[in-house]
């Protein structure tokens, strides 16, 4: 069994377990991938104040995140394909969410189904939906997720328009993945994953397959789904899906001031703030660059949560402290799902919250929900070098001369 103390010592594992095809979809990111690095680069900018002397018994990392109770401000994000990077992905990251205490998102493009992950779980889950040019089709998948008893549904607006990943056009990415020689070889080299998939049925996307017209099988999925992400969509069409969910309702993919105020007004209980991870406008700014300008723009009228970048429990703390109610992972806990399986997650969401539990005493702090501003120290505030000979010879003795 590895010693586990990092997200990376996961994703080094993950990186080694799955396909390359799979492995490559879940770490990547559009074009360039300059987004996508600087969602993750951009927490190393911001230092931490560290306060003493403050009496750290008594500490607590709970909080709530729409209402609902959580072990610590941290969700597991929607990831499509998550049953590929493990035999029934979605059934064992939700079961270890629900274990742990934290949110668990399913998406609509995942292997595993709404009602799949309804059978394998006790407490509900969150859905996530993209609106598809079939209405029919989109109604029935939120009329699938209240009949499960889904407790919030979480709307992505962000993808109407799919972004390039050079990596997933040139690896053949599919549910399964095209099998050409390269695919052959690497799955081959995987035995761990070929066992887990050789147990499960669960190989496509299994909220669409046998529910949208005209899908019945792969050979039809790709194209339809090519076809079927709606460009058309405008805030206009919010209403009447917020209005037939009737329940808590977030809305996903807000990277703009004006769109967080527009969200307030449609009524969203809450709104992520995210850039899809860096997979869609690559060049857009990092999530946690644009977070205080739209807690400012929005303030109490409705929750605002963080996605992307999130790496450990230090980075949970600085958007908390920023200003999000809440916050997602996706691709750590995809690097655990890949590396161990559902222990695997698990081991995602106990070094986060580790990482965040100390974190949090270190900064002088008992309660997560006391996180604020003062608690970091920004770019600007970080004093600057003075300069070569400037803090005198005494620190260091030159070379060959005997401290006095």
């Amino acid at each position: 069994m590895p010693v586990i103390t990092t997200i990376e010592d996961l994703r080094q594992l993950a990186e080694r377990r799955v396909p390359r095809v799979f492995y490559d979809y879940a770490d990547s990111g559009s074009w360039t991938e300059q987004t996508y690095r600087e969602n993750t680069s951009i927490f190393e900018k911001i230092r931490l104040r560290q306060r003493v002397a403050v009496n750290m018994e008594g500490r607590s990392t709970r909080s709530t995140m729409v209402g609902e109770d959580v072990a610590m401000p941290v969700a597991l994000a929607p990831t499509g394909l998550t049953g590929m990077q493990h035999a029934d992905g979605e059934i064992l990251a939700a079961q270890a969410a629900e274990a742990f205490g934290v949110p668990f998102t399913l998406s609509t493009m995942a292997i595993c189904s709404i009602e799949d992950v309804a059978a394998a779980t006790k407490k509900p889950f969150w859905f996530q939906l993209y609106v598809m040019r079939d209405r029919d089709f989109a109604a029935n998948l939120i009329d699938r997720a209240k009949a499960a008893g889904c407790s919030a549904l979480v709307l992505t607006l962000d993808l109407q328009v799919i972004g390039q990943r050079h990596k997933d056009i040139k690896n053949g990415l599919g549910a399964p993945p095209k099998l050409t020689p390269a695919n052959i070889v690497n799955i081959a080299m995987k035995p761990r994953w070929c066992f887990n998939m050789l147990q499960t049925h669960r190989r496509t996307f299994r909220n669409i397959v046998g529910h949208a017209k005209g899908v019945d099988d792969m050979g039809t999925l790709a194209d339809w789904t090519h076809a079927q992400f709606d460009q058309s969509l405008t805030w206009d069409d919010i209403d009447w899906i917020r209005e037939r969910w009737g329940g808590t309702f977030i809305i996903k993919g807000i990277l703009d001031a004006e769109d967080a105020r527009i969200a307030a007004d449609k009524g969203a209980d809450a709104i992520i703030v995210s850039n899809h991870g860096g997979r869609q406008l690559d060049g857009a700014l990092s999530s946690l660059t644009v977070l205080p300008e739209i807690v400012a723009a929005v303030g109490d009228r409705v929750e605002v949560h963080f996605d992307g970048g999130i790496r450990s429990g230090q980075d949970v703390l600085k958007a908390v402290a920023m200003g999000a109610k809440g916050t997602y992972i996706g691709r750590a806990f995809l690097y655990g799902l890949g590396a161990m399986g559902k222990s695997g997650v698990t081991a995602a969401l106990e070094v986060i919250h580790k990482e965040l539990d100390t974190t949090m005493a270190l900064c002088g702090r008992t309660d997560i929900k006391d996180m604020d501003m003062s608690n970091l120290i920004f770019p600007h505030q970080i004093p600057q070098p003075l300069g070569p000979g400037a803090w005198g010879e005494t620190i260091a003795p030159a070379a060959g001369k005997a401290a006095e």
